[in-house]
């Protein structure tokens, strides 16, 4: 469904876990992933994987919280096309934080079209908006949901 966004993008992969999602973007041809992650056991398997796989070009490894990166991020050169989140379901507050970092504080971390992407449990509810972010599409499978935003200029701060 991300397809057409993915070649070529600047890929963020938040709370990356093993790295599947960001791994799966890479096979796509995003151009430069990083990933975030702090749980020293997800770090270990995110490694073992990009390293059984031989890859090591365009990625980025940043071990650590979430929103400690973000306030790193402010400086990155180039803003993020495409930001996944999936933290882990029981951290509701992490969406949240993570949301309105992203459209507000964050904001110039995201190139002019990005799309963030939050995976959550069907059952929690995202806002409408954070910040600058618009919900602009909920994809429910299961028990899981996408809830997918893009940035806008004139939404008013949430």
């Amino acid at each position: 469904m991300l397809a057409p966004r993915i070649e070529g993008a600047f890929f963020l992969d938040l709370y990356a876990g093993s790295g599947a999602v960001g791994l799966e973007a890479l096979s796509r041809g995003a151009a430069q992933i990083v990933f975030v992650e702090k749980a020293p056991a997800a770090l270990k398997a995110l490694r073992r994987n990009l390293t059984n796989l031989g890859l090591t070009k365009g990625i980025t490894i940043e071990p650590g919280s979430v929103g400690a990166y973000l306030r790193r991020a402010q400086t990155v050169k180039r803003g993020f096309d495409v930001v996944f989140l999936d933290p882990p379901y029981d951290a509701c507050d992490e969406y949240q934080l993570t949301l309105e970092w992203l459209g507000g504080a964050a904001a110039a971390s995201l190139s002019g079209g990005a799309v963030v992407i939050a995976e959550h449990r069907r059952k929690d509810r995202l806002e409408e908006r954070y910040g600058m972010l618009v919900r602009q599409r909920v994809l429910e499978q299961g028990d899981a949901t996408l809830s997918f935003y893009t940035g806008s200029r004139s939404a008013s701060p949430a």
